[in-house]
């Protein structure tokens, strides 16, 4: 074990129903994504009551950064916390749980940071789900003097991480002319536009990359059948590899829409209408640091890094900037869906709470890890900036 994983564990420990309580309360009290005051309040609060300098409404209305400086010279290491819940399901996707383990891992880090040096921060990073917390502090450089950021998400299995898709949400509007339904050469059909775009589009995907995804709905198709639509949308994700193959999709469909426009003499505009992400950048190093500290703390059953891009995050744009770890705790049985309530029941379960304790206690490590190891710190950066000299190329 690392020389200082005991103490680490045994202050986690000494929290954990601290921690546990602010899980429980995030559970019963879910908020969606850029709504999370009553929670971004809590974690910051019990920051504050740990030493911590922190600021709330930071960058975004509930986000929230602590700080806590050594006072001796050192790196910086970030752990993440979400605490967004979703509509319907609550906290389906453990994002309470993910910011009880960011709070943990950071308060137990801060507790050694007087032996060893470096400066530790928790970063509330709110709106995962849909608007993209960690995309706006992102670009706002809140990661560029970072040494590593951390994070761990709640799962049905123990895992290293993986590969991200890049995700642009685009807004397709289609404008046409009322007429009575008996008298359709009168009007000009929105929602016939809508269809064919639609159609178009469908058409597109036997010609995409492989791990590439097409996401539409029809958001409005008008009022009353009896009344030709002067207005419908669409709403569509598209996911692949890269950003760039992910625009140049893009384009596509808009070449798509004009078509349909052209053949039913309407109009259209297109719009982002939600928080486009990155893909995010692996850290091989850091992946395989994760893997000995679950090793050493008895986990099995480890999922490597998974090389197919699934699903999109945004800590993707986070991995642009500074070397970035997203791995996963088993809190529930393989038969468990994410973005479910019975998920969002694991994460006050005793699994859950195991999670806490080993996610944190992981994440401490590696951070002391970082801090007292500097050719090991220098390997995690080294490979971070040779994959974003690859990536730019």
């Amino acid at each position: 074990m690392f020389e200082y994983a005991e103490a680490l564990r045994q202050d986690i420990s000494n929290h954990l129903d601290w921690y546990m309580s602010a899980v429980e309360e995030m559970y019963r009290n879910p908020e969606i994504g850029n709504q999370e005051f009553k929670s971004m309040a809590l974690l910051a609060g019990m920051l504050e009551k740990e030493g911590f300098e922190v600021e709330t409404g930071y960058i975004v209305p509930t986000g929230f950064i602590g700080r806590y400086d050594s006072g001796k010279p050192g790196p910086t290491i970030a752990y993440l916390c979400e605490y967004d819940a979703l509509p319907e399901v609550g906290h389906g996707c453990g994002h309470n749980l993910i910011a009880g383990i960011g709070v943990g891992a950071g308060v137990a880090l801060k507790s050694i940071l007087g032996q060893i040096g470096g400066k530790v921060w928790v970063v509330g990073t709110p709106a995962e789900e849909n608007f993209g917390g960690k995309v706006s502090m992102a670009e706002a450089g809140v990661f560029d003097d970072v040494d590593a950021a951390m994070m761990i998400h709640p799962s049905t299995k123990n895992g290293l991480g993986g590969r991200t898709n890049a995700l642009n949400p685009v807004k397709f509007e289609f404008f046409g002319k009322n007429a009575h339904g008996c008298r359709p050469q009168e009007g000009k059909s929105a929602l016939d536009a809508a269809v064919l775009t639609f159609t178009n589009i469908n058409f597109l995907r036997q010609f995409c990359l492989p791990n590439t995804f097409i996401h539409g709905i029809f958001r409005d198709g008008g009022q009353a059948a009896n009344v030709i639509p002067a207005y419908a949308s669409l709403e569509y994700y598209f996911r692949g590899t890269t950003m760039p193959y992910v625009q140049e999709l893009t384009e596509k469909a808009i070449k798509c829409a004009e078509g349909a426009c052209a053949a039913t003499g309407t109009t259209f505009k297109h719009s982002i209408y939600e928080c486009p992400y990155d893909d995010f950048v692996i850290n091989y190093t850091l992946a395989g640091l994760l893997k000995e500290q679950y090793k050493a703390l008895g986990l099995e059953n480890i999922e490597e890094v998974k090389e197919q891009p699934a699903g999109s995050s945004d800590i993707g744009s986070v991995s642009y900037r500074c070397p970035a770890l997203h791995g996963y705790i088993k809190i529930a049985d393989a038969c468990v869906a994410g973005h479910s309530r019975e998920m969002a029941a694991a994460t006050i379960s005793p699994e859950g709470r195991k999670g806490l304790l080993d996610a944190a206690t992981a994440l401490a490590n590696l951070g002391a890890l970082l801090i007292t190891q500097p050719e090991t710190l220098e390997k995690v950066k080294a490979e971070f900036k040779k994959s974003i000299s690859e990536l730019k190329k």
